[in-house]
């Protein structure tokens, strides 16, 4: 079977290392992208055709005569997110389209059906997503073939997060929306109940990191200084973690929550957010956690390609301005303040903890050099936290 091959100039092809969330999603690896974002132009670091999955010309023919979207006029490949999970914009006689297979071991029935129940509830409210196109015979939206599943979305047109004031308040004023929206949502089935907020799984990648990275050329000799990190990345976690539970926000007001919401899960168009993608990570928990990741990932500075020269400090303006956007549409309490910043401690601990535990790295970058720069930045947020709780409230 041939594979696709994608079409376009070789400027439509080139794939721009974006602005955002740091490490494996700044460098474009997420794992399970689950909505459209923009075609070969803009997004991911480059990947050759034979390092990512491709759809064969069968494949596709045999896919696209499920769907209602008239005469093709052309193909793209969309080499963005997972390359397990490849991807191609289609442009018909009936609109633009992403059509995405998902990576084996992200196509659970039960997690699709949930994402894509809440995107349709979601898109019935006029809530900025890619609207999911129904299969036939079924009108199932989740198509199953040759054991594999597929998913074809509207096509939105939207640019990266710019790293502007204006564009980081509207980041905030729309997951403000979305948690007003679904506050009193009921899922079913019903998602997961976790978080990363005082959680074990974390503890426990933790405790896993120096075997993952025993054999790693950058520990050996410095094995004192990994096991010296991890302690003070430990205590850290479960200082925050206390302190977090002190002011009484994390048992309150659990609903649904979109769990990562990061810059490149969101496009945007004249400053405002025109889609938010990726649902496959919601669950039930408290909706400051969410917002503290949120103000984790368009506050964090990072800058190239080595973490070691990532700086301590975050935006500050930043993170009030994602704050104030948010405070618009659902009020933020003194009390979710309060517990922002050990929130956040927690929030970028776990982001690194669980990936290095289980691969050694987090994206193309090696895990030990990635826990110094987090204990950097922990330490940093841990001197301020006074502080920035006072800008924050102000």
């Amino acid at each position: 079977m041939q594979p696709i091959a994608a079409s376009g100039s070789p400027q439509d092809r080139r794939r721009a290392l974006t602005a955002g969330r740091f490490g494996d999603r700044l460098l474009c690896e997420p794992e399970s992208p689950s909505l459209p974002v923009r075609p070969s132009g803009s997004g991911c670091h480059a990947l050759t055709s034979r390092e990512r999955e491709q759809f064969s010309t069968e494949e596709l023919a045999k896919v696209l005569s499920h769907y209602d979207v008239g005469i093709i006029d052309d193909v793209v490949e969309f080499a963005r997110g997972s390359r397990r999970s490849p991807k191609l914009y289609l442009s018909t006689q009936k609109g633009n389209f992403l059509l995405k297979r998902r990576a084996r071991g992200k196509d659970s029935a039960a997690r699709v059906l949930v994402a894509h129940r809440l995107q349709q509830f979601l898109a019935e409210h006029d809530f900025p997503v890619a609207r999911l196109s129904e299969a036939r015979p079924n009108g199932d939206t989740l198509l199953r073939l040759d054991g594999y599943g597929y998913e074809l979305f509207e096509y939105v047109n939207g640019l990266d997060y710019d790293g502007g004031l204006a564009s980081t308040f509207a980041a905030g004023r729309t997951l403000g929306e979305f948690h007003k929206l679904v506050a009193a949502y009921v899922p079913d089935p019903a998602p997961p109940r976790d978080c990363f907020h005082d959680a074990n799984a974390v503890r426990t990648g933790l405790n896993a990191i120096p075997s993952s990275l025993s054999a790693h050329d950058s520990v050996v000799g410095f094995e004192a200084d990994l096991e010296q990190t991890i302690n003070a990345l430990y205590q850290a976690y479960d200082a925050a973690a206390s302190e977090a539970e002190r002011w009484g926000v994390t048992h309150t007001n659990v609903q649904i929550v979109h769990s990562d919401w990061h810059p490149g899960n969101l496009l945007f168009r004249d400053n405002q957010v025109v889609a938010v993608v990726d649902f496959d990570s919601v669950r039930i928990a408290p909706r400051v956690t969410d917002l503290a990741n949120g103000a984790l990932q368009f506050s964090i500075i990072a800058t190239g390609s080595d973490p070691k020269d990532w700086p301590d400090y975050f935006d500050e303006t930043r993170m009030k301005r994602f704050l104030l956007g948010y405070d618009q549409e659902t009020a933020v309490s003194a009390e979710e303040i309060q517990a922002l910043v050990p929130l956040v401690i927690e929030a970028l601990i776990a982001e690194a903890a669980v990936p290095i535990a289980a691969t050694g790295s987090f994206g193309r970058m090696q895990g030990f050099g990635f826990l110094r720069m987090i204990k950097r930045k922990v330490r940093w947020l841990q001197k301020n936290a006074s502080r920035l709780v006072t800008v924050l409230s102000a």
